[in-house]
């Protein structure tokens, strides 16, 4: 009998450990055939001749996009606005969660600010008067303007605030008899302990920020100002031939829309794959615990 349990229970671990890796190669198939479109030359690519491995090998789509100085001024000014972007969302995020999380009587009117975030989240006053806003403090070509004009989520916010109000009420009440105001409260007992939730709300905000163009495009006058995914979608959509001398049009004639988009999605995904196996286990615990109101 116990041999008989041992061998369903073998057979049930392989059947199991066989699905996920067929899951894993269905996951990582798109992930592959991105790469091999963005190495192999322009006529297979046009031919749908490309499958799983690449034809014509070449690294033209990354050289043509890492041939000028651009691309590393708009590196640098994405790798500003994922950090500095990072630091004012986590702060105003959990400043502004931490008293939202109390309850009507810690909080009056509470529900009339809970009723504001959640209608400015499901509405918005369009583009025009965004920009209106953003020119009217002086923050477009600064990288300020990149930042703020969507620093705080309100989608983590009300992450952050269900998570708050699964924290054990008696760390606070024992933190209260100590002689603990509402600022030592927050940062020695809330944030020490919310670290699932503060790396969930990370991955969301670094991956935002790095993914992000249409700011950029909007705030942005001049290209030296443009984050990384602006200046790669430019020069997706607009080949100047005329600023190009003969080596640069012979590399364009080479080339062709559908490789520099794959090279330009693989080169957006390298810093989330590099960054998410850290954050994975946190970013689980932060989703669930934080989504889930008892």
């Amino acid at each position: 009998m116990i041999e008989h349990k041992s061998l369903g229970a073998r057979m049930f671990n392989g059947l199991n450990a066989g699905f996920l890796m067929l899951i894993t190669l269905l996951c990582l198939t798109p992930l592959w055939y991105i790469l091999m479109i963005s190495l192999s030359e322009k006529s297979a690519v046009n031919a749908g001749a490309v499958t799983f491995w690449p034809v014509g090998f070449n690294l033209l789509s990354y050289q043509k996009i890492v041939s000028e100085a651009a691309f590393f001024m708009s590196f640098w000014v994405s790798v500003k606005r994922v950090v500095l972007g990072t630091i004012v969302t986590l702060g105003a995020v959990l400043m502004m969660a931490f008293p939202l999380s109390r309850t009507s009587r810690q909080l009056p009117h509470r529900n009339v600010y809970m009723w504001v975030l959640i209608f400015c989240m499901l509405f918005n006053g369009g583009t025009i008067p965004w920009y209106l806003t953003i020119r009217s403090y002086g923050l477009i070509d600064s990288i300020w303007g990149l930042v703020l004009a969507g620093g705080l989520p309100i989608f983590s916010v009300i992450l952050v605030i269900n998570f708050f109000r699964n924290v054990p009420s008696a760390l606070e009440e024992a933190a209260y008899v100590d002689g603990a105001g509402p600022w030592r409260t927050f940062l020695q007992i809330y944030v020490p302990v919310s670290a699932p939730v503060i790396a969930t709300i990370t991955l969301f905000t670094v991956v935002g920020y790095w993914n992000e163009f249409f700011q950029g495009l909007v705030l942005s006058t001049k290209q030296s100002n443009y984050p990384l995914q602006t200046y790669i979608q430019q020069l997706v959509v607009s080949l100047n031939l005329s600023n190009m001398d003969t080596e640069q049009i012979k590399l364009s004639s080479q080339l062709n829309n559908k490789s520099l988009n794959a090279a330009k999605i693989f080169i957006a995904m390298v810093p989330v794959l590099i960054i998410y196996p850290f954050l994975q286990k946190f970013f689980i615990t932060g989703i669930t615990l934080g989504s889930v109101k008892e």
